[in-house]
């Protein structure tokens, strides 16, 4: 087990800012992730568990513990019928190259969520999702150590209690679970329309009728390439915020001064209001704050352009929260995790 000290954690994170980890370890097979708990433990620290870095953000103390790079790789087909294939993915896949390969083997379920950075064991932590699709719609069951227990668990779909960008992973059992693999379930039939509104309004605008995994693949990646800035030129955790969800109430309550606001009625009744369009709305779209930057092409991306400090980071999130919620009375929230 190779164990590096005091490494900065801007290389690892794609928002590019935050102090040192006390300690970076990398795991390459299943094998290896108890061992490294046990020598956390043996030492009292914490672990945190690192796949691409895509939607976590450091800060400027950095972290007084193991950060656990997980690499562990796997594609296996695990069945097969007529209607679906199921298949086995090791965390450490890189999530676009999952997509990549599916879509090729001509299976749907995930090819929506194509461009979307980061590792496979990282998709069920915020049920990663994009354009109508998200993974728990695919997941069977997940593979994972149990750090309380000391054990492998296999954790089925259900255990996992996802809802919009939520799982156990971020929530009641944060930090518990070290995921070494995913098994979904896609099928063999092609995409079925309607698609996500601005996924149809792009093969409207193209007249793509062909609905395959390939033809949904190419257009949602033209779609994120023209809205989302690439982190590797411009440091940035995706999406920063969460959409909003709200009640009836506070729908109409908006719809009084702003009767064109975008909404999407969710199956528990509430509405779910685009985040992107609240910040728009509220001015910020192109501006700099603080050393930070509201994406020109799209509201919801808070880049870093000048490599600031977190706290930087922690001010301009801070100045938008309190202007959506002045304005709205909405309170959007962060959707990277912090380490």
């Amino acid at each position: 087990m190779n164990i590096s000290t005091d490494i900065s954690l801007k290389q690892y994170t794609t928002m590019q800012v935050g102090g040192n980890a006390r300690f970076l370890t990398e795991a390459t097979a299943v094998e290896e992730i108890p061992r490294i708990y046990h020598d956390a433990q043996s030492r009292r620290l914490p672990v945190f568990v690192l796949g691409g870095g895509s939607n976590v953000i450091a800060k400027d103390e950095g972290f007084e513990g193991v950060v656990l790079l997980n690499r562990i790789k796997g594609f296996e087909v695990m069945s097969e019928d007529e209607e679906s294939v199921t298949l086995k993915i090791g965390a450490g896949e890189v999530w676009d190259e999952v997509v990549a390969r599916t879509v090729d083997m001509g299976l749907s379920g995930i090819e929506a969520m194509s461009a979307i950075p980061g590792t496979a064991g990282a998709a069920p932590v915020q049920n990663v999702g994009a354009y109508g699709q998200e993974i728990a719609d695919t997941l069977v069951e997940v593979e994972a150590y149990d750090s309380a227990t000391d054990a492998m668990v296999v954790l089925p779909a259900e255990a996992c209690h996802f809802s919009y960008r939520h799982s156990i992973f971020r929530g009641s059992q944060m930090g518990r679970y070290c995921i070494t693999a995913i098994t979904i379930r896609l099928s063999r039939r092609a995409p079925q329309p309607p698609f996500y509104a601005g996924l149809q309004r792009y093969l409207d605008e193209h007249h793509i009728t062909d609905y395959t995994p390939a033809a949904i693949r190419q257009a949602v990646i033209a779609i994120r390439h023209d809205k989302l800035p690439d982190p590797t030129v411009t440091p940035n955790s995706g999406s920063f915020f969460k959409n909003a969800m709200v009640s009836q109430e506070m729908l109409d309550a908006i719809r009084q001064t702003h009767p064109d606001v975008p909404n999407y009625a969710m199956p528990d009744g509430t509405y779910k209001i685009p985040t992107g369009w609240l910040i728009d709305q509220a001015g910020f779209r192109g501006k700099e704050l603080h050393n930070m930057k509201i994406h020109d092409k799209n509201a919801l991306v808070l880049t870093n352009p000048h490599a600031a400090t977190y706290h930087d980071l922690e001010s301009a999130r801070q100045a938008i929260i309190q202007a959506v919620y002045d304005q709205f009375h909405v309170r959007i929230e962060q959707e990277p995790l912090e380490l």
